[in-house]
């Protein structure tokens, strides 16, 4: 629930009203506080249980697109690590990737920059639009400062 430093609460409303501004409705977000997945940038969580509630909430919710942080976690937040490498799993079990061709789910991966280019902001355009990709998004300020 990012109550790491004690800020859960604010956190989760961080959540919902992210989800808001990208259409998602409040009865489609899930908050999971478990035991054995602690926030905690230096905890990796367990891959088969995390995938296991990613696909009930995937599933329960007919979700089509997920989007996640890439092996570098943006930071090298362990947590951050084990959902990308949790859905890196999904793909790696045959039934589980049959699953996901059958109810359409994409999945988005998020690019870890070094600090230099995170924080250089609208002077890395050029860098990323250089650099081979797939997709590439491009905030304008005010959608910059709806995303912190």
């Amino acid at each position: 629930s990012g109550n790491y430093y004690n800020q859960g609460e604010i956190r989760k409303k961080e959540l919902e009203q992210s989800c808001f501004l990208l259409g998602i409705p409040a009865s489609n977000v899930t908050v999971v506080d478990h035991r054995d997945l602690p926030d905690n940038p230096a905890v990796e969580w367990d891959t088969q249980l995390l995938t296991a509630l990613v696909l009930k909430h995937i599933e329960a919710n007919n979700i089509n697109l997920v989007v996640t942080f890439d092996s570098g976690g943006v930071s090298g937040h362990a947590n951050h690590i084990s959902l990308y490498t949790a859905l890196r799993y999904k793909y790696s079990c045959f039934e589980i990737f049959i699953l996901f061709l059958c109810l359409g789910c994409r999945v988005l991966v998020l690019e870890s920059v070094n600090l230099f280019r995170k924080y250089i902001s609208v002077l890395d355009v050029p860098v990323s639009c250089l650099l081979p990709r797939d997709a590439l998004f491009i905030l304008t300020e005010e959608e910059t400062e709806q995303a912190r």
